[in-house]
């Protein structure tokens, strides 16, 4: 055989192009895109109008269609916020709170979510189910209780008292176990019998390895947690202890004015650490979200 018909006899067989299969494929592919196109509008439109009417005055805020990209921006509705309420000590008390119970949520979390997949103990599955039963509780019929429990420990009208009830999470617990669910026990077999301790084969193995659990779980604390509205309306009176989401309301006497601008300002002050931590994050949350779909 030549070598000119080894080079014939080895070509690859190019796919054939057109037919109604490769039509049919080639229109669900645009169909897909025209449709992500679609619901990235609907999703990112409101935060696009947010933004853009806290850069207009107080006249053209409700102007009719609205000017997506503020040429004349005004900065002045962002000065007007520091000047109605004091920002900076909102931004520091959600600070503390949000990071607070970040720590302590994924410290507890992913104990008792190793407790739960590796270590066996008598009512396992009893105590399990009925940790996951809390989670169809919603937290409008408890919160009388949780409140009487807070000024008890004299936690009231306190930062603390948005700490300390939330330093445990039944849906970060069934999170992290699921992960752990998913790890081989043969490495902490191994681990134990080279002399580990329970606790050292959890942090020297099991714990580095459900890093990308770990990173979504705090991701999601920090995004619900910031945002959170209900618990300090609730447990919070003195303007010094509000959190960011309950000092903006401050600023509603503004709508009675007709300047929304200064409210939405406040708005998107508020959004630029989540905003931030999406960015910096967000591929270890999209490595903790999809770890375990190839298993």
């Amino acid at each position: 055989m030549s070598a000119t018909s080894l080079i014939v006899t080895g070509r690859r067989r190019r796919p054939r192009s057109g037919g109604p299969g490769a039509r049919f494929w080639s229109l669900g592919k645009i169909a897909g895109l025209i449709a992500l196109i679609v619901a990235a509008v609907f999703a990112l439109g409101p935060l696009l109008w947010t933004v853009t009417t806290s850069l207009r005055s107080p006249s053209q805020a409700f102007d009719n269609p609205p000017q997506w990209i503020p040429f004349d921006a005004d900065f002045s509705n962002y000065a007007a916020v520091f000047d109605q309420i004091p920002i900076g000590q909102f931004f520091l008390n959600s600070t503390i709170v949000t990071l607070l119970i970040v720590v302590g949520q994924t410290i507890t979390c992913t104990l008792s979510g190793y407790a739960f997949a590796m270590i066996s103990f008598p009512g396992k599955n009893v105590i399990f189910g009925a940790f996951l039963a809390t989670m169809m509780v919603p937290l409008q019929t408890i919160i009388i209780p949780v409140f009487l429990i807070v000024k008890s420990l004299g936690l009231q009208d306190g930062l603390g008292s948005l700490i300390v009830p939330a330093l445990g999470s039944a849906f970060g617990t069934f999170l992290m176990r699921q992960y752990f669910m998913q790890m081989p026990r043969e490495l902490g077999e191994a681990a134990r019998i080279d002399g580990a301790t329970q606790f050292g084969v959890f942090f020297h193995v099991y714990a580095r390895m459900a890093a990308p659990a770990i990173s979504t779980l705090a991701i999601l604390n920090f995004s619900g947690f910031w945002a959170e509205f209900y618990r300090p309306l609730i447990f919070l009176q003195d303007q010094s202890t509000f959190t960011l989401p309950l000092g903006l309301v401050g600023l509603q006497g503004n709508l009675g004015t007709g300047s929304i601008s200064v409210v939405l300002a406040g708005v998107v002050l508020s959004m630029i650490p989540s905003v931030l931590l999406f960015i910096v994050a967000q591929r270890y949350f999209i490595a903790g979200v999809t770890a375990g779909s190839s298993r």
